[in-house]
């Protein structure tokens, strides 16, 4: 037998198994270092919310916050590495991606973003009412119907070019009562976000999280996104580990758009261009409105 026929084919895994496979892995993970997680977004949300359940492009699982470092060191121990870390992942710094050479990506939250209730608090309220979620050797967890419903609005603040009407693709076509997914915000705090993601932000401009909603979910400059994560912070501390990394190049996307690890040369000119666009937008800013 030739050394070709003898070969075995590579065949392609369809994203759909992977994911759903990738998930298995990741909650035995969880389950062996003793790690609570909450499954959400993807396939992982109940049926009944969405007509064609679509298995997504990695995995999302928000963690029991004092959790993460734990699972984090388990993750990279089953040959897990960090793709983007939570300073440089979002302008919330909820998430740290992970990829692996077989499952791909996922997502590690510590919080949800626009949720605005401890992130302790918020989890222990989510276990509480979640329910099992079968996977292939494994079983994980997930929120309650509502409690679902509700992070998927509010996640689809920050993508509404893609979900122009997330409340009523997510609750009303849903046939949830409008009262349960408001308690859900009600419990979480989470009323700006969800304000900007059913268009009505404008009710909360006296809000500390305003300015920051309205970037993320209208678009606006890197400027004015800094700016208004510094008013957004939960204290002054916060605020001023905010401002102190504006200036600053983004050493990992930096890295990504390279394809290697930038030399010190390529730091210094990223931040110098960094600094240069960001004086062009705050003078952009300042300059006075034409009149015709």
């Amino acid at each position: 037998m030739s050394e070709e026929a003898g070969a075995v084919a590579a065949v392609a895994v369809p994203l759909d198994v992977r994911i759903t496979l990738a998930r298995s892995a990741i909650q035995v993970i969880a389950d062996d270092s003793g790690c609570d997680l909450l499954h959400i977004k993807g396939a992982a949300v109940d049926r009944s919310l969405r007509a064609v359940i679509a298995s997504g492009t990695d995995v999302d699982a928000l963690v029991r916050p004092e959790h993460v470092a734990r699972l984090d060191l388990a993750l990279r121990a089953h040959g897990w590495r960090v793709y983007s870390t939570f300073l440089h992942g979002s302008p919330f710094g909820h998430a740290q991606t992970y990829w692996h050479p077989t499952w791909g990506y996922f997502d590690l939250h510590r919080f949800f973003p626009g949720v605005r209730i401890p992130a302790a608090d918020a989890f222990a309220m989510m276990w509480a009412e979640s329910h099992g979620l079968a996977l292939p050797g494994a079983t994980g967890r997930v929120p309650a119907l509502e409690m679902q419903a509700t992070l998927l609005v509010l996640n689809a603040a920050r993508n509404q070019m893609r979900d122009s009407d997330p409340v009523a693709r997510w609750v009303d076509d849903a046939g949830l009562e409008r009262a349960g997914v408001q308690k859900c915000v009600d419990r979480l705090r989470a009323h700006v976000a969800f304000a900007a993601a059913a268009g009505e932000l404008e009710h909360f401009r006296g809000a500390p999280d305003y300015a920051l909603w309205k970037v993320v979910s209208q678009g606006g400059s890197r400027t004015a996104e800094w700016w208004a994560r510094i008013r957004a912070a939960d204290s002054l501390r916060e605020a001023l580990l905010i401002a102190a990394r504006a200036p600053l190049v983004n050493a990992e996307q930096l890295e990504h758009d390279l394809g290697r690890r930038p030399t010190p040369r390529e730091l210094v000119a990223g931040m110098i261009d960094r600094w240069k666009r960001g004086a062009r937008e705050l003078a952009g800013s300042r300059s006075p409105r034409s009149t015709s």
